[in-house]
């Protein structure tokens, strides 16, 4: 193996651990909530609020990012994520009701400053590969929440321990991935010291809040991770409504979850065959509509394979999604502040969609309008998707009067 493809796969293993570690401390809550619930005596709501309120937060580093005097290097932001996860993690476990929600804050927060790092990161490093490394970086994010959640009570079990055992080991494997950052860190920071003044972040700010591109861009983040919300919150719920047992309507869920690594490792592969990614948005729509459809009105036997057709469709969404923030984006400081754009907007979005869902069901009493309302933001979402999947980018220069295609935007056709 030669160096410089060592060098490439070293940057790939180093960008799916730090990925792995970026969703467990939210997703290990769930099967631990009843009993997390029953010792503190919380109620619904607030056993609800502990593992919605941290996906409000998911983009919190993205909005205050503009307002920053100098934008800190990538690396910088990912050490000090996994060091806010693991203070976050360890304040959980604490016994007393207010630790508990902090701690859930504070990851949330921890969890927002890695999502936003790591598009830029991709965009600098991997310019040539961005749909391909970002849908390993996809992968690896999809799998951290389902390993989690899958050997939370298994761990819990095996150790005869409370819910503190499975949340507490989470804080190491986090610690690891932020020590082995610590010497890119380094060297980023010391390259940053030798290197000409970039531009601040809030003139960057500003060409990319004012470009309707960006828009386009956050308004897709936003509504495919108000749909996928909605199916990790509801998705057992409307099965369970339709005659399954409690088990069997989780498996749904987690047999969905996992076919989103498939329809997120896609996207390289059919972005090589299309010139553009406008034919995968429209995948991406006609899948997720299809999905709910069956889910909802078909015969209750045939829920396996709609579920499949919907993992499909939102891990294409995700990654694609993703993937807009490096290819719509000219260089790097427009990709670290479009991707705090894009997902500081889009998660606040995204919270939107399983409350508003449950709020049209209390009040219908079933689940045929509430899914009218999913399938009318699937269709909306077509919109700005067709608009983001054009090849353009934020903050590029203007075209040549020849009028000849600036070569910048075509280096962002993804291999």
């Amino acid at each position: 193996m030669s160096a410089r493809r060592a060098g490439v796969v070293g940057s790939l293993l180093m960008i799916v651990f730090m990925a792995v570690n970026l969703r467990p401390a939210i997703a290990a809550v769930g099967p631990l909530l009843t009993e997390i619930s029953d010792e503190f005596g919380l109620s619904g709501t607030a056993a609800g609020a502990l593992t919605t309120l941290p996906l409000v937060f998911f983009g919190s580093y993205g909005l205050a990012a503009a307002f920053l005097p100098r934008a800190p290097r990538g690396e910088t932001l990912l050490v000090s994520a996994m060091a806010l996860l693991v203070g976050g993690l360890a304040l959980r476990l604490v016994d007393a009701p207010a630790a508990l929600f902090a701690g859930s804050l504070v990851a949330g927060i921890a969890i927002s400053i890695g999502n936003i790092a790591m598009p830029a990161i991709i965009k600098r490093d991997h310019p040539s590969r961005i749909t391909t490394v970002t849908a390993i970086y996809t992968v690896a994010v999809t799998a951290g929440a389902s390993l989690s959640s899958g050997l939370a009570v298994p761990v819990e079990d095996l150790f005869d321990a409370s819910w503190r055992l499975p949340l507490g080991l989470l804080a190491f494997p986090a610690a690891l991935a932020g020590l082995l950052w610590v010497p890119r860190a380094r060297r980023a920071a010391h390259a940053a010291r030798s290197a000409p003044p970039a531009a601040a972040p809030r003139g960057v700010a500003a060409v990319v809040w004012r470009s309707g591109l960006a828009w386009h861009v956050t308004v897709f983040m936003g509504l495919q991770s108000l749909l996928a919300y909605v199916v990790l919150g509801w998705l057992p719920t409307i099965c369970q409504d339709r005659g399954m047992d409690d088990a069997t309507a989780g498996y749904v869920l987690a047999l969905s979850a996992a076919v989103q690594a498939v329809g997120s490792l896609a996207v390289p592969v059919l972005a090589r065959r299309t010139r553009d990614q406008r034919p995968i948005v429209v995948v991406v729509v006609a899948l997720t509509m299809l999905g709910f459809v069956g889910v909802t009105w078909a015969p209750i036997g045939s829920v396996w394979g709609w579920a499949v057709v919907l993992g499909l469709g939102q891990g294409l969404g995700f990654a694609t999604a993703l993937s807009f923030i490096g290819l719509r984006a000219h260089d790097a400081q427009i990709a670290t502040q479009l991707s705090g754009m894009a997902q500081g907007i889009g998660y606040l979005i995204a919270a939107l969609g399983p409350l508003a869902l449950g709020a049209l069901h209390d009040a219908t009493g079933g689940w045929s309008v509430p899914m009218i309302g999913v399938l009318a933001v699937s269709a909306v979402m077509t919109v700005p998707g067709l608009a983001a999947g054009r090849i353009r980018a934020v903050g590029e220069p203007p075209a040549p009067p020849s009028g000849e295609v600036n070569s910048a935007i075509s280096g962002h056709i993804p291999n």
